[in-house]
């Protein structure tokens, strides 16, 4: 029998620092995300991040939470719903990190029989500190707890039609509604040598945009490549014509260097570039979180105004829309018809 994990971030249980605290622990020593040996990693994490990070995030977190709880995890919710009910066989949700566990989720399936899993990190561009984190923590708890079951590994869809299609038109309907100078795209940024890490090539990836456009088999993981593409591809469906649109990268850590341009650079530059209008979409998450609703929603907005800009729109992710949904449950069928 076949079924479905939907796998997403996660978030703390509450906003605040208690609460906090435990999650950016588990977060942050995930070696795929900062990559440096163990103790190292442990004396930067515990002697120095969760010190003064947690009351940090916990009132940011404060500032976007729900009265149903974290929006990443509501949404998420909302989507794995109504996934399931557009297909006939089990969907179960989970998250890399925090209370609702990959384990459970794996565990969930295979009390309602599914010895097949189509395993979907709700990511559209591949990534160590995203996607990778997630097939090799689903694949150890395979061995050690389901070894009677398989994976069928959703790859990244940063250029499938379906994901194409449904996020042009998301992004559409609010520009329908907003006349703006510049539409920014801004990804998740991430450190450069997670880039050279995951070169399957050891040799193409440069980093300086040229390798990005330069047909390789590094770009099946390549996170810069399938960023770049994604723009590329809504733009063109969206005609939205050279110079009129941008992409940058948000949400960078100190002491590494990172993708750039950065987001928060680039915006507070543009008023004096006479953008008056600016809108954002952030296509590296399919789900609003801390990221999309308290970084940009509301810190790039005032920065923006503060440095002379008039209007500023965050355009939301897919969430739970209708199309998105519909677009899972498609490749779902796909799936379940091989």
């Amino acid at each position: 029998m076949k079924g479905v994990l939907l796998v997403n971030l996660g978030s703390p249980e509450s906003p605040t620092a208690k609460d906090v605290k435990p999650y950016l622990d588990e977060f942050l020593m995930d070696r795929f995300v900062i990559d440096v040996p163990y103790l190292l990693r442990a004396l930067l994490v515990r002697g120095i991040i969760l010190q003064t990070r947690p009351k940090k995030s916990a009132a940011a977190y404060a500032k976007i939470w729900w009265k149903e709880g974290s929006p990443l995890v509501v949404i998420s919710q909302r989507m794995q719903k109504k996934v399931q009910g557009l297909v006939d066989i089990p969907v179960a949700l989970a998250m890399r990190y925090g209370t609702i566990t990959i384990l459970k989720g794996l565990q969930e399936l295979k009390d309602k029989g599914v010895t097949e899993v189509m395993l979907f990190p709700l990511y559209p561009q591949h990534a160590m500190a995203s996607t990778t984190t997630i097939l090799v923590l689903a694949e150890e708890l395979r061995q050690k707890h389901f070894p009677e079951m398989k994976f069928t590994i959703v790859p990244a869809f940063y250029n499938k039609p379906g994901y194409i299609k449904a996020l042009a038109n998301s992004i559409k309907k609010h520009l329908d509604t907003f006349e703006y100078d510049h539409l920014l795209f801004s990804y998740h940024g991430i450190p450069k040598r997670h880039i050279r890490k995951t070169d399957i090539t050891k040799s193409h990836c440069k980093i300086d945009r040229t390798c990005c456009n330069t047909p390789s088999p590094a770009h099946e993981f390549c996170y810069s490549h399938q960023c770049y593409e994604t723009t590329k591809q809504v733009v063109k469906l969206l005609g939205i014509p050279e110079g009129k649109y941008s992409q940058t990268f948000q949400s960078r850590l100190a002491g590494d260097k990172w993708l750039t341009p950065y987001t928060d650079v680039e915006v507070n530059k543009m008023p004096e570039k006479g953008i008056k209008k600016l809108a954002v979409v952030t296509p590296a998450f399919v789900s609003d979180c801390l990221e999309t609703l308290e970084e940009i929603a509301m810190e790039a907005n005032h920065e923006f105004k503060e440095n002379g800009g008039e209007e500023f729109m965050a355009i939301p992710c897919m969430n739970d829309g209708d199309e998105w949904c519909e677009t899972v449950a498609d490749w779902i069928k796909d799936f379940q018809n091989k």
